[in-house]
């Protein structure tokens, strides 16, 4: 990384210049620099409505930049150590399906764990690509899905010779990474490319003492949820490629989905985090590190609470271990972790990521202190003391394999009837369903209902999780696939 050059953020310089100008606007937006909005003004302030701008000669044009945003790329590739970087504004959302829909097309296999963001599955309804589902391991006493075990990886690709990629989550929601290296070597060796939903894993880049980056790991394509832990706006996201990847045709493909007209706090909010973590990363990511390790022997010392962490790795589906994200398992003091989410939010004002059936996260990142770790941990204590009851007839299981009947694309399209959940057993969904966050869906379009499926969506609400996907916002009833 050259550290001269990172000193710069040429999008932020250059709307400096812009607002020093005093430019007379008979362009969009229609607010006219506030002026039309004073509500807004008075929400955002002035500076801010002020650089919020239309792509304009002096500011470059995000879907086919060639000045300052093209300059701030280049940064962000040398500071990620990618070949190229593309600005994104449709979060990182918009990253993993421009990664998926540049490799795949109509009929072309995919491999990739069934615990992904839905938003991965959704391009396979966009594209009518053929996932290949390499169940991922569980451990049933955390009831979490694990990472990608590198021999049923490598099987996939054997079996699977003409899939054209291999589609990985590093780290997942939890903080738990796959062998990357082994993964990438088989998939090359078979000509198919490697693209890492790396939206948990913006420090990996800049950071000491943590798992492997995807770019570091060779990986082809790589999606960066910059607003996440690095800091940026909400919503703006990096999408990385690698050296074998067709910079252009990318290009295409981003442009084929993302708005023509990129808010410039977004892009502006990217340039200056890149900036601000190529210079100051790694000691702040050290920080985020100490802090994590600190609450975690704090709440283990409560009892009753699993704060887990390295001790868990096993060298394949636990390959490594985000030391920064601080997950906690909350089971063993009778509680589902959404219903301790539910009380450090109604009772103590704390507003964590979020509560699974067994577990939660509290995101930790560059802005958090001290003083606010131990009034976490302080609440904690205060839960278990006051909740705390008999964990029996508790679930915890956060993955059911799926049974897979239809692609998504086809199911999604489908002549659909709309039935009761009760009435729904033994039908294919043709729609998701899923609590968000982390948004992994418990069915994708495509896969038969089951009675387990339905129990859990049932325990789920019933513990107060936030359940989103299906049309009917209620969620009593569910889309199926009519039968011929």
């Amino acid at each position: 990384m050259d550290m001269g050059s990172q000193h710069r953020a040429p999008i932020y310089e250059a709307l400096e210049r812009f607002r020093r100008m005093r430019v007379v606007p008979f362009d969009v937006p229609g607010h006219k620099h506030g002026r039309g909005n004073p509500e807004l003004v008075n929400l955002l302030g002035k500076q801010c409505v002020e650089i919020d701008v239309n792509s304009m000669k002096p500011l470059d044009n995000l879907c086919h930049p060639i000045s300052v945003i093209r300059e701030a790329e280049e940064l962000a590739a040398d500071a990620f150590g990618a070949s190229h970087a593309f600005l994104m504004v449709g979060g990182t959302t918009s990253s993993v399906q421009s990664m998926i829909l540049s490799c795949c097309k109509h009929g072309d296999k995919i491999i990739l764990p069934r615990n992904v963001h839905r938003s991965a599955i959704n391009a396979l309804v966009l594209c009518g690509a053929v996932p290949i589902y390499v169940n991922p391991e569980v451990d049933s006493h955390l009831g979490i899905s694990l990472g990608m075990e590198t021999a049923q990886v490598e099987q996939a690709i054997r079996e699977n010779p003409d899939a054209v990629a291999v589609f990985v989550n590093n780290p997942t929601y939890y903080g738990i990474c796959s062998d990357l290296r082994s993964i990438v070597r088989t998939a090359h060796e078979y000509g198919m490319k490697v693209l890492v939903d790396e939206a948990h894993g913006t420090h990996f880049y800049f950071g000491d003492n943590l798992p492997i980056s995807a770019m570091a790991a060779g990986a082809d394509m790589a999606s960066v949820s910059m607003h996440k832990s690095g800091g940026s706006l909400t919503q703006s996201s990096f999408l990385l490629t690698g050296k074998d990847v067709n910079e252009g045709y990318v290009r295409q493909i981003i442009n084929l989905t993302q708005t023509t007209s990129g808010s410039y706090l977004l892009l502006s909010s990217l340039d200056i985090s890149r900036r601000n973590l190529a210079l100051r990363g790694r000691e702040a990511f050290a920080r985020v590190a100490e802090l994590a390790e600190y609450a975690r022997e704090e709440i283990n010392k409560i009892g009753g609470y699993y704060a887990f962490s390295r001790e868990l790795i096993n060298g394949s589906s636990i390959f490594d271990f985000d030391t920064t994200k601080l997950s906690v398992h909350t089971l063993d003091i009778g509680l589902a972790g959404i219903e301790v989410y539910d009380i450090l939010r109604d009772e103590y004002d704390i507003q964590i990521e979020f509560g699974d059936l067994g577990n939660i996260l509290a995101y930790l990142s560059i802005g958090d202190r001290k003083q606010e770790v131990e009034r976490l941990v302080s609440a904690l204590a205060e839960v278990k003391r006051r909740y705390q009851k008999d964990k029996t007839g508790m679930l915890s299981q956060e993955y059911i394999s799926p049974k897979v009947i239809m692609t998504p694309q086809e199911s999604f399209y489908a002549e659909k009837v709309c039935l009761p959940l009760d009435e729904t057993v033994g039908h294919v969904c043709s729609e998701f369903v899923m609590c968000y966050p982390p948004g992994i869906p418990i069915l994708a379009p495509g896969e038969e209902i089951t009675d387990k499926v339905l129990d859990y969506i049932k325990y789920a609400k019933e513990k107060g999780c936030s359940m989103t996907g299906p049309e009917d916002p209620e969620i009593e009833h569910l889309n199926v696939i009519r039968a011929k």
